[in-house]
This record gives structure tokens, C-alpha cells and sequence, in this order.
């Protein structure tokens, strides 16, 4: 029995799942990474309401300008919803991946 080339073999029957592997992990850190722009966007503008400020430019502001254009901010009051939207790999999921964040300024 020769085993000429089995392992190059196995290699090539693992990339698929190697690949996939690698993406699900890029996805997971783009969600991460989502997920604390959200959360600085909403302290921020709760932060802006307790100021007298305007929420929407501070949460903006301590937005990185790549996640700045997937950014949507709604105030209510003195509350701060922000939601980031990652970029994703696999088209489609990136609803699904969108992180949300509130903050509550307090009571004036």
C-alpha cells in the first residue's frame, strides 16, 4: 500500500473548512468590534444630553470615521439608541450582526 501523497491530499479536503473557519472568526471580531463603537456612540450622546449638548454630533464624533457611514443614532428624550452596522464577508448577515447600544442621560 503506498501512502504517496496522502497528506497533501487531507490538506486540501481540510481548506474548505479552514476557510470557513477563518471567515466565521473575521466576522465575529467585525461584530466585536461593532459592538464597542455602539456602545462609545450611545455613551457619548447621553453624555451630550447631560451637557446641553447635541447627542447626535457627540455620538458621531466618538464614532472611528470607518464606522461612521453604518452609524445610525435615534434619541428619545434623554435616551441614546446607536446602532453600527459591521462590514461583513457573506452578504446578507450583516443585519444580523448589527450591534445596538442605549445609554440614558439620567434625569435632567
Amino acid at each position: 500500500m503506498r501512502d504517496d501523497g496522502q497528506a497533501t491530499v487531507e490538506v486540501l479536503g481540510l481548506l474548505p473548512l479552514m476557510l470557513i473557519v477563518v471567515l466565521a472568526v473575521g466576522q465575529v471580531l467585525a461584530y466585536g468590534s461593532a459592538r464597542e463603537a455602539a456602545r462609545a456612540a450611545a455613551h457619548a450622546g447621553a453624555l451630550a444630553i447631560a451637557q446641553e449638548r447635541d447627542p447626535e454630533v457627540a455620538a458621531r464624533a466618538a464614532v472611528p470615521d470607518l464606522r461612521r457611514a453604518a452609524l445610525k443614532v435615534k434619541v428619545h428624550s434623554r435616551v441614546v439608541d446607536a446602532a453600527v452596522r459591521p462590514k461583513t464577508i457573506v452578504p446578507g448577515i450583516a443585519a444580523l450582526l448589527t450591534a445596538h447600544a442605549r445609554a440614558d442621560a439620567g434625569a435632567p
